[in-house]
């Protein structure tokens, strides 16, 4: 008997990976009573312990000794609650999250390009390994779910660093090319890829690829739970944060379901007023939707004129105004020595 499996949360990884599982030999079923396993994927946390602790809980609802593996970022204080909680409810609770390699790759998804840190209380890491390997190219096995997810806490805040910084670099290049005062000759001139994930995101701004199964609304998510859990244990990533912000100002002005390497964009800032328009958007010519349809007027009607005028030129931070919800800072937002972090 072909072994069978649900799936609750995000259907964009469902559709990914079904088709794999299925070939693999894994019936998909709806009903969590039916399921041997299930298989949970939120891009938030609020929909994270919704799914597993709300009115309809996942945790109470699944057939006792089902095995629960849960692919989504979160901190690990979330991760060990879940566990236990399945625990009590007699579930074995995998904590596997998703780590994307090339997280620009237009088939982000793919097999080879997936790999999860694996762990559990309870040996079912042992019992999921087959699932496990189906939906990841590599599985790194580790002690509990706590630790998985600080582990992928730890990759997701060194990989979007790398992206950041590079993205930079080519901003800087740009504007030297830009420079009629420079006197640098830089046409043919790229920097340097220093790491993989440099080298991808470089390429993919090359090439104008901003479009993707992996979106900047996922790599949010990932961020969001790298700098609470850090908040958890009484440690600020400043650079953390500040990559938070950049990636929330490109998903305010439109840009929640396209690649990070659409981030670039945000570098080159709103479009020029057309004739007719001015600088301060007053005039029929004047457009605040770029070529790639990403809107700058949105921050302009959510902040005022004068705060768009500054994220703008500030890109990121609490420039925006914003903590980590989306909304304005209150005074609870603020942590002392970097002016903010996210509650």
């Amino acid at each position: 008997m072909m072994p069978s499996y649900a799936f609750r949360g995000n259907e964009a990884i469902a559709s990914a990976m079904e088709g794999r599982l299925s070939d693999a030999g894994y019936a998909r079923v709806e009903g969590l009573d039916d399921a041997d396993f299930v298989v949970t994927f939120c891009t938030s946390m609020t929909a994270l312990e919704e799914l597993y602790f709300g009115d309809d809980a996942l945790v109470q609802n699944a057939a006792e000794g089902t095995v629960v593996v849960d692919v989504s970022a979160c901190t690990p204080n979330l991760a060990a609650e879940i566990a236990a909680v399945a625990a009590v409810s007699n579930l074995s609770m995998v904590a596997a999250p998703m780590v994307v390699k090339n997280k620009v790759a237009s088939d982000a998804f793919a097999h080879s390009n997936l790999t999860c840190f694996a762990g559990s209380e309870d040996g079912g890491v042992d019992e999921a390994m087959p699932l496990l390997e189906v939906l990841f190219g590599d599985v790194q096995v580790v002690a509990d779910a706590g630790a998985a997810q600080l582990a992928r806490a730890a990759s997701t805040i060194q990989n979007t660093a790398e992206m950041v910084s590079a993205i930079e670099a080519l901003s800087l290049f740009k504007a030297c090319s830009g420079s009629v005062s420079s006197g640098i000759n830089v046409k043919a001139l790229v920097p340097d890829a220093t790491s993989p994930e440099a080298s991808f995101i470089i390429k993919a701004v090359r090439d104008e690829r901003f479009k993707g199964d992996y979106t900047v609304e996922m790599l949010m998510s990932e961020l969001s739970a790298a700098i609470m859990t850090g908040d958890d244990y009484e440690t600020i990533l400043p650079q953390t944060e500040a990559a938070f912000h950049l990636f929330e100002l490109l998903a305010m002005i439109g840009g929640s379901d396209m690649s990070p390497a659409a981030l670039s964009l945000v570098y080159e800032g709103e479009p020029a007023p057309a004739d007719g328009g001015d600088e301060d958007g007053e005039g029929e010519g004047r457009s605040r939707v770029d070529s790639h349809g990403l809107d700058w007027g949105r921050v302009e009607q959510l902040y005022g004129h004068d705060a768009a005028d500054e994220a703008v030129e500030e890109y990121g931070g609490d420039a925006f105004g914003l903590d980590g919800d989306g909304d304005p800072y209150d005074d609870d937002d603020f942590v002392s020595g970097f002016g903010y972090s996210i509650n």
